[in-house]
């Protein structure tokens, strides 16, 4: 685990795009076995890509550059590296993100997909000893049957992983409500729902997140920072909020690190978890983000009841987990 002042502390990470996980070398050698270009040749032309000028642009580039993932083995490939990458800094439970629509309207499957994350996943467990569980996620701009079919395909892959079903792209002009029967079609199938909100749109995002789709946790969701009595509500109904501090300042989605909304959404009883986002496209770690949570007032903790409180793993995971928990000394971290 990864050593951060003086104290070894486990971490649980909720919120990571696997596509936004991959280091650029990596990214460049799947792009050339799948015989597909890149709008850059090397890792240095890849860096200035990735100094973006707001949110819109970061999804721009984001598409452009995780469109070369297509086979199980890239998926593979890729859940297995973040997972061994993760370990380093102490995760011991990963819930992590895929857009698998966006693939297949490019030519993938959708079970070459959900195989190779799932494959990796048991490869990490019986290499790494981590467990990693998958969200995938419906884009704002999909067809509501396309979301509807992302739906149906998570669900028939729950028994091998999904825990849940997420929404995901740009927020200003994309509103929850289209897709209310895909996340009821995902609740049917036990799935839980993680919807992002209130990163780059502020209370109507939030609220039709809550109202419905039902959410169980809330990926960013600072802007509740600007509503007490919706921060009341959350803390109340222990709705988690999941923080990637690193990306909400790369995107522009807040203008600076010690601007922030976290402490104040900490003085609010909001339980927070904290994670990377997209590490390799923000140039960040999962160790980097707890120091800089740490920086505005979390405690490493308040951060992990947090990541357990909010997991949607099943029961014998969630004794593992709160059993390493309890094991920690927490006063030395």
């Amino acid at each position: 685990m990864e050593r951060v002042d003086g104290a070894t502390y486990p971490k649980i990470e909720l919120h990571v795009h696997l596509e936004g996980t991959v280091r650029p070398a990596t990214l460049l050698k799947i792009a050339h076995r799948n015989g597909l270009s890149l709008p850059f040749d090397n890792e240095e032309d890849l860096a200035e890509l990735y100094r973006f000028r707001d949110f819109e642009h970061f999804i721009d580039v984001w598409v452009m550059t995780t469109n070369v993932l297509l086979a199980a083995d890239d998926y593979r490939e890729i859940t297995m590296d973040y997972a061994r990458e993760a370990k380093r800094h102490g995760a011991v439970y990963i819930e992590a993100i895929f857009s698998p629509a966006g693939r297949v309207q490019r030519g993938a499957r959708w079970e070459e997909m959900f195989e190779g994350v799932c494959d990796g996943a048991d490869q990490a467990r019986e290499s790494l000893g981590i467990e990693v569980r998958f969200t995938p996620d419906i884009a704002r701009d999909d067809e509501p049957a396309l979301a509807e079919e992302t739906a149906r395909w998570a669900v028939r892959y729950r028994a091998r992983g999904v825990v849940g079903i997420g929404l995901g792209g740009l927020e200003d002009g994309f509103p929850p409500e289209p897709f209310a029967h895909a996340f009821a079609i995902a609740r049917e199938g036990g799935l839980g729902s993680v919807p992002h909100a209130g990163e780059a749109s502020g209370l109507r995002s939030l609220r039709g997140a809550i109202d419905v789709l039902h959410a169980d946790r809330i990926r960013h969701g600072i802007r509740a920072a600007e509503h007490p009595a919706l921060m009341a509500e959350l803390a109340e109904r222990e709705i988690v909020l999941d923080i990637c501090p690193t990306s909400n300042v790369r995107t522009r989605s807040v203008p600076s690190m010690d601007a922030h909304p976290l402490s104040g959404l900490l003085a609010a009883g909001v339980l927070c978890s904290i994670s990377t986002d997209d590490p390799a496209m923000f140039g960040t770690d999962l160790a980097t983000e707890h120091i800089e949570a740490r920086g505005l007032g979390a405690d490493p903790r308040q951060m992990w009841d947090a990541g357990l409180t909010g997991a949607l793993c099943d029961e014998t995971t969630r004794a593992a987990l709160t059993s390493i928990g309890d094991a920690v000394d927490w006063s030395a971290a």
